[in-house]
């Protein structure tokens, strides 16, 4: 098993950011070119997910969308006011689990892995493991 866990710094509260790029160069490095691969966000805010990639009007799309979903507004009771990013990042998964072939990920042609930000910016970790 091969490990190992990267970092990503997000400057907006709400952002996808496009992690596939980073998950590859992390394989690379680590010699990885077989296995089943799990990505995992160890934060309590933000999540990780797969989705097209093609057009970058979709993540805009997507937090416009999320925007309408939860009521930022509700009278939350959690004391530091970020109720709605735990809720976002509860819906989005904590992970992600991809297969890895030759060298490469086996992801669809319009995909992308995205690191889900829900209360940020900040600077955040990603673990991930290959077995």
């Amino acid at each position: 098993m091969q490990k190992g866990t990267f970092s990503v710094t997000t400057t907006k509260y709400m952002e996808l950011i496009d992690i596939t790029g980073m998950v590859e160069d992390e394989l690379h490095l680590a010699g990885v070119d077989e296995g089943v691969l799990v990505l995992f966000n160890p934060h309590t805010t933000a999540g990780i997910t797969i989705n097209e990639g093609a057009d970058p009007t979709v993540r805009t799309d997507v937090i416009m969308a999320l925007r309408e979903i939860i009521p930022f507004e509700l009278p939350f009771r959690h004391m530091e006011g970020n109720s709605p990013s735990h809720v976002l990042a509860s819906l989005f998964g904590a992970s992600e689990t991809i297969f890895l072939e030759n060298g490469r990920l086996q992801l669809g042609t319009w995909q992308k892995i995205y690191f889900c930000e829900f209360d940020g910016g900040r600077s955040r970790k990603v673990h991930w493991r290959c077995i």
